[in-house]
């Protein structure tokens, strides 16, 4: 029996855009794993309401049921340990969370800004208005086309702190190695977000993050290209 997976999803049940439901889509196929997924909207809480909280991905495995894209790595290493480790050891799973909180805190956080109306704009219809609401208050009040209106003004500032990757990439072509695990995940969630929301280019064409970038949409058969979303 395929694993179960739910993902974000916008007005177009096939434009599937949290950066951590991707963590976990490149997860499955680098473990090798069947998995079908099942699209859910941010107002839809009570669909979820089994995992005791509100958020995805949220995976189900038989009886098992898990939630929390780094938990959920976890349990598919633990659960699955003769198929490709997605961690790579405990070592590699020490800086992998170092990774992850850098692409959150300074990846993910740098880019929210520059992506807040056309997030808004590609929502489902019912999710607009909580998305809208939500946002608006976090980011002290002001409209999300007013957060994303200096996208231009921030830009070289979010490509400039993007240098410890770049750095990296000049001796190997994954953040992990010869090939892709885990913190390659993490930091690729963001950038798949922003291709799935925005038709705004983030990254220009001779960045070595974008060759990455691109990479990364070709593994797994060309997995994440095939998504619905920019040629950003």
């Amino acid at each position: 029996m395929p694993i179960l997976l739910w993902e974000l999803a916008g007005a177009d049940p096939d434009r599937r855009f949290s950066p951590y439901c991707w963590r976990i889509r490149m997860s499955l196929r680098h473990k090798g794993l069947d998995f079908v997924t099942r699209p859910w909207r941010f107002t839809e809480k009570d669909r979820i309401a089994f995992t005791g909280q509100g958020k995805v991905p949220v995976i189900e495995d038989g009886e098992k049921r898990v939630h929390d894209s780094w938990a959920i790595a976890e349990y598919l290493d633990e659960a699955y340990p003769d198929l490709p480790s997605i961690f790579g050891g405990a070592a590699a799973k020490s800086i992998a969370r170092f990774v992850t909180d850098w692409a959150e805190s300074v990846v993910q956080s740098g880019m929210a800004p520059m992506l807040m109306a056309d997030i808004w704009a590609i929502a489902d219809a019912k999710d607009q208005a909580y998305f809208r609401a939500s946002r608006e208050k976090f980011w002290g009040g002001r409209k999300l086309e007013e957060v994303q209106a200096d996208r231009d003004e921030r830009l070289p500032t979010f490509r400039k702190s993007l240098d410890p990757l770049r750095r990296m990439l000049r001796h190997q072509p994954f953040i992990a190695g010869a090939s892709p695990a885990w913190p390659d995940f993490a930091v690729f969630g963001p950038f798949q977000w922003a291709r799935c929301v925005s038709p705004y280019k983030l990254l220009a064409d001779d960045d070595p993050v974008h060759a990455w970038r691109a990479r990364m949409l070709d593994r797994f058969e060309g997995e994440a290209a095939r998504a619905v979303g920019f040629a950003a």
